[in-house]
């Protein structure tokens, strides 16, 4: 009996030492092997980490590449003379590469002896300017590698208003000898906020650096050029010495002094390496708190139960977490091609929208003929307003996208800017006072008009975001002579000065030389785009002429657009067509158009201009028409057409097989627009009406179709 209560002591004993160890011992195993799991996972994801980072810098560098080869492109055969005498179009041209980049600052095209002679930054360029010192300059005159990469770079050029790194490579020789180089500068902080998108778990780290251990962009915390090397005993350059192209190390960072897990992988093809990794503090932090969730509970089987659980979870949330990081990645790469098929979209609507105009109109002209009563009158006019206001906004959309095809008018701003107050007003708000004040004389240019005014509301607002709490809008005009100097180098002549003033908060100084960038905006995420200076910008200098920008803060902001003053007179305000069909027989026209209700309409407008009218639904059938059927007087196409053959394919088919047989091409977008345009054809912009299609017609004798007819 006593054995049997020893043994049952013993027993009770054992299980309540088993009770303590078992679940001390299981902890601690689990403890253990979570610990590797947890580590293991980090490398995991640092690995995953490069190989996004690895392929957005190698795609970077690598469209930099092709800019570069582009640029050798532009000047193959030119001589240092010649590119410096090019300077005008071809820094415009830069331009537009470097603005459709949101990762490159400046493009710089240096001579043999390290002076430039052509830059993005500066018109025209300090030809006494000397390069010869830049580490890439120097690696490039004295070697034959292919690219290379510089270290970050404070700007010497004005017009940089931050630090940079450049890609560059040799000129195109000539003879096979050294004959300069192109630069692009590469913006850190281009990288940075890419960094910034996807380092979304605490502690996470992501760098870029070349092989001396020299910083190239830097998260979190910024490149400072003064003290961003690593020295020969770091991690990254002793693991590059002994040939290892990746690898993964713990290490205490020599830049801010944090302890990390980071791994670092080669671009292939260059001697840049891609960093990522993980604070050591935060990785300890992720296996503590799932190893704290254990605890709560008692009883082994319930701890056992629950840390599998735990660790299904977490896993879960890991591959979740893994998920966001990846969309978030995807979604920075595709962010360079979210404007083109912005564009591509606005343009299909355009189309399409502006076909519809093209009936509502047509339809509304010939009510307005067999209508008196006044009320349906009224109802017309209701119907036309909501028309032009729809051609308005289609307008708009191509401005955005920046497909618009530009149709300057004469403007006399004396009259105009008047007329626009009350549109402004509307925009800006009844706590806002607005001033238009004008001179006398005449103040004449010739712009796109609807661009003009998207320019003015685009300042307005500005303007008004500016004045949270009320203000004044001061919009003034005055014609100015310009000799150069004033405003900007090359810019000389007659010119109007339109004069934006506000009472706002005015712009920081080291903000002010960035405001006519592309997609740049002070404004909170999903309140700005970034392109309504921009579009300023760009239409001022489309015009012939520019914008400036002055601001004290506290104090407003002061934006004067100059545009080249012409002494046309404006053309009198054109009435809706109410012309009775021509009684005698004007010719006929060939009609290609694929919209049958489009057709219609233009159908109806040439047999109201006395025409007789053959109609054709693609531009091989018109052809086939024009074979068939001599005699013919006009031919009247849209430039979007089905089939192999579009309406300037047909105008150019025309002119080479039916000499002399005029032309006019119509459409609501196109590409081709311009293209035919350059070509000597007269193109009518869709939705249009009567009075324009008249107007067209008698450019058919003009010189423009005279000029296409040369041509050939």
């Amino acid at each position: 009996m006593r054995s049997a209560r020893q043994s049952a002591i013993r027993l009770l004993q054992w299980m309540m030492v088993a009770s303590v160890v078992l679940p001390a011992a299981l902890f601690a195993l689990a403890s253990w092997i979570n610990y590797r799991y947890t580590h293991a996972v980090a490398d995991e994801r640092i690995e995953r980490s490069l190989d996004i980072l690895h392929e957005h810098a190698l795609k970077v560098i690598e469209t930099v590449q092709g800019v570069i080869a582009q640029v050798n492109e532009i000047t193959r055969g030119m001589s240092d003379a010649e590119i410096r005498a090019a300077q005008p179009w071809l820094v415009e041209r830069l331009r537009r590469i470097v603005a459709s980049m949101p990762q490159t600052q400046a493009i710089l095209v240096l001579d043999r002896h390290g002076h430039p002679l052509a830059s993005t930054t500066t018109l025209p360029v300090d030809a006494s300017a000397d390069f010869s010192d830049r580490d890439y300059f120097s690696a490039l005159r004295s070697s034959q590698i292919t690219t290379y990469v510089s270290e970050v770079l404070m700007p010497r050029l004005p017009g940089l208003g931050t630090y940079f790194f450049t890609v560059s490579q040799r000129r195109a020789p000539t003879g096979g000898s050294f004959n300069g180089i192109v630069g692009v500068a590469v913006l850190p902080s281009y990288f940075n906020e890419f960094y910034a998108r996807i380092g979304r778990s605490p502690g996470s780290y992501y760098a870029m650096a070349r092989a001396d251990g020299k910083l190239l962009a830097r998260y979190p915390g910024r490149i400072d050029p003064a003290r961003n090397a690593l020295d020969p005993t770091s991690a990254l350059r002793t693991g590059i010495a002994n040939g290892r192209d990746e690898d993964i190390y713990t290490v205490k960072a020599q830049v801010d002094g944090i302890e990390r897990r980071i791994g670092y992988r080669k671009l292939a093809g260059f001697p840049v390496y891609v960093l990522a990794g993980t604070e050591t503090s935060a990785i300890n932090a992720e296996w503590l708190s799932t190893m704290a969730s254990h605890l709560v509970f008692g009883l082994p089987a319930s701890l056992l139960l629950f840390g599998i659980i735990g660790l299904a979870l977490q896993r879960t949330r890991r591959l979740h977490e893994e998920a966001e990081r990846r969309e978030a990645a995807e979604g920075a790469l595709r962010q360079a091609q979210r404007l083109e098929a912005i564009g591509q979209l606005t343009g299909g609507v355009a189309h399409d929208f502006n076909n519809l105009l093209m009936i509502v109109g047509g339809s509304v002209q010939r009510l307005r003929r067999e209508l008196s009563d006044p009320k349906h009158m009224r109802l017309l006019d209701m119907i036309t307003t909501a028309a032009q206001r729809g051609e308005s906004l289609t307008r708009q959309l191509l401005a955005f996208s920046r497909r618009q095809t530009l149709t300057p008018s004469v403007i006399d701003l004396t009259q105009r800017l008047p007329e626009l107050k009350e549109m402004l007003g509307r925009s800006l708000g009844g706590d806002i006072e607005t001033e238009v004040v004008v001179p006398k004389e005449s103040c004449a240019v010739k712009v796109d008009a609807t661009e003009l005014e998207l320019a003015l509301l685009n300042l307005a607002v500005n303007a008004r975001d500016a004045m949270a709490n009320g203000g004044r809008l001061a919009i003034t005009a005055r014609p100015v002579t310009l000799k150069g100097k004033a405003v900007e180098e090359g810019l000389r002549g007659d010119f109007v000065a339109i004069r934006v003033a506000d009472t706002g908060t005015g712009i920081a100084p080291d903000v002010l030389p960035h405001v006519f960038e592309p997609f740049f905006t002070t404004k909170e995420v999903g309140k700005g785009t970034g392109l309504g200076l921009s579009q300023v910008y760009g239409f001022a200098r489309q015009s012939g002429g520019t914008a400036t920008i002055t601001s004290t803060p506290g104090k407003g902001t002061v934006i004067t657009l100059y545009l080249p003053r012409t002494r046309e007179v404006p053309a009198a305000p054109t009435a809706p067509a109410t012309t009775e069909a021509v009684a005698r027989h004007a010719g006929t026209v060939l009609l290609v158009e694929d919209y049958e209700d489009v057709a219609e309409v233009a159908k109806a407008y040439f047999l109201q201009l006395g025409y007789a009218v053959k109609q054709a639904g693609s531009a091989q059938q018109a052809l086939e028409v024009l074979e068939n059927e001599p005699g013919l007087d006009l031919v009247f196409s849209d430039i979007l057409m089905p089939g192999l053959m579009n309406g300037l394919d047909l105008a150019l088919a025309v002119r080479d097989r039916f000499p002399g047989l005029p032309v006019v091409l119509c459409t609501g977008f196109s590409r081709s627009a311009q293209d035919a345009v350059r070509q000597g054809f007269i193109v009518v912009q869709k939705p249009f009406d009567l009075a324009a299609l008249e107007q067209a017609l008698r450019e058919t004798q003009g010189p423009r179709q005279r000029a296409g007819d040369a041509v050939n």
